[in-house]
């Protein structure tokens, strides 16, 4: 047992919003009060730990990222550069190190802050012409291979492009070595996948960069080969973190024929809802829209799925006791996703089932007819408010003024839809402050756009955002009585920090670095 006194406490609990102590029991709190209250309680039994008036507030959770990406991104090839040539001496680093033939993975770079030009395969030949080189991009939607791995995918100027995807040619007809949306997995199929025990690796050396930045949960959206993973790292009491695993579309008839419902698991590790993708992303120009991207007379991206399968998928769901999570980046991918709902929910009404907690992931541009319909449905907004300053240039090239209805964390509150807050790491930093400083500010962390940050009339309030980084993502896991505050009988999960984010200018917000994080009771990491 162990009791924290001489604390500043912002719970996020209404009953408990003067606390300065608290009592830590079995992994959860007991009793919430003053120090005198506390102190009086503390026998032979009990611990007690002065935090010399910091402030602690409830474990931070990243409500959408790629935690097996993430993990194993940490030992791949990183072309988040400045510059084509910087990431390709990257690559040519790596290419002196790894034996020839083996593959060089790598993730992270983005043409359009290499002022919209794309690398080529004979970019990569050049650095790394004895072995198969792939990259993705960090937008996750595109990849980049050289003239190697080309050839082992059996890429050539005659395949025709698969569907739901598309591969870059040059005027000649010839692959360029650029692949978008499934194209990627024309390459990505052949380069041989992390054993189990690889991947639980990974994961037990993220965790300490995770538990640094204040992260005490997170909803991951990787394959279900980590699922496995994680299992295995609970049973070894390996697994601290709070984990809730998404399940891919394309497993979701084996989920539902052994019965895994979202929401089965214990305190560690649950299961949460079918991922499923209606388009693809901005970065590319793939994500879906109502109308053409500007400055092109045609392109208006690519729908995986239209409203009909989303309802498809979605009453299969719903009837088996899972709830759906839908990546929706475009206007016309959005309202595709939220008509399918309001189907999906028409349908749990006329068959008296319980209203799963469906959400969309990203939500990053509506019209503003759809603007209400979330809320008025009952859908999860799951947004990463990073993702608002990281594409703030691009937004606004390519959506032009519907880059109004982009990010809209004011509307959707206004309106009363549940924020769910993440990164959706390793495309960002899964930094919390960070994500907290581009919601408060809508500035990036060096300023720019300006003062006023971008469409400034979406800027939220610091504690509208710890909420959605707390209590949104908890009850977006059904976790709502465990988690996302702190009270007696919720999880003792728990970050300390050495200045009040309240009492700073939000231009500090994204340098915030916790001094501790305890999960279940247990300090797990200290500076």
């Amino acid at each position: 047992m162990l009791a924290l006194y001489n604390a500043h406490i912002q719970s996020q609990s209404s009953k408990y919003p003067r606390a300065t102590a608290l009592l830590i029991h079995q992994g959860r709190i007991l009793a919430m009060g003053s120090d005198d209250e506390i102190l009086s309680l503390i026998g032979g039994d009990f611990a007690s730990q002065n935090m010399e008036g910091m402030t602690i507030w409830p474990g931070l959770t990243d409500g959408h990222m790629h935690l097996q990406h993430y993990a194993l991104g940490l030992q791949q090839v990183h072309c988040e550069t400045d510059t084509l040539q910087e990431c390709l001496q990257q690559v040519a680093q790596r290419a002196q190190i790894t034996p020839p033939e083996k593959w060089i993975i790598g993730w992270g770079w983005n043409q359009n802050v290499w002022g919209g030009v794309y690398g080529t395969a004979q970019d990569l030949d050049a650095v790394a012409p004895r072995h198969p080189v792939h990259l993705v991009a960090k937008s996750g939607h595109a990849s980049w291979a050289n003239s190697v791995a080309l050839k082992l995918a059996g890429i050539t100027k005659d395949i025709p492009d698969p569907e739901g995807g598309r591969i870059q040619r040059n005027s000649e007809g010839k692959p360029t070595g650029i692949l978008f949306e499934s194209a990627t997995e024309l390459v990505s199929s052949h380069i041989p996948r992390e054993s189990r025990t690889e991947i639980k690796a990974a994961v037990v050396r993220a965790q300490p960069d995770l538990w640094e930045m204040g992260l005490t949960g997170v909803h991951d959206f990787s394959e279900l080969t980590l699922f496995s993973a994680l299992q295995e790292l609970q049973q070894e009491e390996l697994l601290q973190l709070r984990v809730v695993k998404g399940i891919p579309l394309e497993q979701m008839a084996t989920a539902i024929e052994i019965g895994l419902q979202s929401g089965f698991g214990d305190d560690y590790l649950r299961t949460g809802s079918v991922k499923a993708f209606s388009d693809g992303a901005l970065g590319p120009q793939t994500a879906a829209m109502l109308a053409p991207y500007e400055n092109t007379a045609e392109n208006k991206g690519i729908l995986l799925l239209d409203q009909e399968q989303i309802f498809g998928y979605g009453k299969q769901a719903t009837q088996n006791g899972l709830s759906l999570a839908t990546h929706a980046i475009g206007d016309r991918a959005n309202r595709e996703v939220i008509s399918g709902y309001e189907k999906i929910r028409a349908f749990e009404d006329e068959n008296h089932l319980p209203r799963r907690r469906h959400r969309i992931e990203h939500v990053q541009l509506l019209d503003p007819k759809d603007q209400q319909r979330l809320w008025q449905l009952g859908i999860i907004a799951s947004m990463q408010p990073i993702h608002a300053t990281s594409d703030l240039y691009i937004a606004d090239k390519y959506w032009g003024k519907r880059a109004a209805g982009a990010y809209i964390f004011r509307t959707l509150l206004d309106y009363g839809t549940v924020l769910a807050f993440g990164s959706d790491a390793p495309v960002e930093t899964p930094n919390p402050f960070v994500g907290l400083h581009a919601a408060v500010t809508r500035r990036r962390m060096d300023g720019t756009p300006g003062p006023e940050g971008w469409h400034p009339e979406q800027r939220i309030r610091l504690s509208e955002a710890l909420h959605a980084y707390t209590i949104g993502p908890a009850y977006a896991a059904g976790w709502e009585q465990s988690s996302g505050k702190l009270e007696p009988g919720y999880f003792a999960d728990l970050i300390v920090l050495e200045k009040d984010p309240f009492s700073l200018e939000p231009d500090e917000l994204f340098s915030i670095k916790p001094s501790a994080t305890m999960i279940g009771g247990n300090w797990v990491w200290q500076s």
